[in-house]
């Protein structure tokens, strides 16, 4: 997971990009509109919440875990931005066998997986995100979780998300959440991903 997750003097960086574009699927202007503002915005008013609260050098997956409210929110966002941005490349490797092996033991399929992932971002209500995670017991499972809930407070770790707040893709698709969803598995760098795993 991200170095930038970590604090450093008690506060949180925005977390960097590998890439300046993401060709067709998530447009120049969206990137700097999502991670430069809306991003920005999250870490900013995170930073501000902590002095005194006592979780301020805590990796940001406990401050979600122990955060409430206000913090809370802003924690989440920044913990699950970060996921989302580090998992996207202009230049993405395909699936490593261990978690192809995982998804079809679980899902029957990879299409029969990505097609439930579709279905369940697609069929959110409201704004939030979808979900792939593991449980203690090793089974991939698919959340939707609303606003700026992670998997890690039910004890999930997660691997991959989709975020469908409208800001992720309405200059792009505008209402066409279905396409935006469906668009983003051609950039999905999947060693990252897997990398979760452990």
């Amino acid at each position: 997971m991200s170095k930038d997750l970590i604090p450093v003097n008690g506060q949180f960086a925005i977390p960097t990009l590998g890439y300046d574009n993401l060709g067709d699927v998530i447009s120049k202007e969206t990137l700097s509109f999502h991670h430069g503002k809306h991003l920005k915005a999250y870490v900013d008013n995170l930073n501000k919440l902590l002095p005194g609260s006592g979780l301020e050098n805590l990796p940001l997956t406990e401050v979600v875990k122990k955060a409430e409210d206000g913090m809370f929110n802003n924690a989440g966002q920044v913990l699950n931005h970060a996921l989302y941005f580090e998992q996207f490349s202009n230049s993405p490797r395909p699936m490593g066998e261990k978690l192809e092996q995982l998804i079809v033991r679980d899902f029957g399929s990879v299409e029969a997986f990505k097609k439930e992932f579709e279905t369940k971002g697609a069929t959110l209500f409201g704004s939030g995100w979808v979900w792939l995670s593991v449980d203690k017991e090793g089974k991939l499972v698919i959340t939707q979780q609303k606003n700026a809930e992670n998997p890690v407070t039910m004890g999930l770790t997660p691997l991959l998300t989709f975020d469908v707040w409208e800001h992720a893709y309405y200059l792009d698709y505008q209402n066409r959440r279905a396409d935006h969803l469906a668009a983003l598995w051609q950039i999905i760098d999947w060693p990252i991903v897997e990398a979760r795993l452990c």
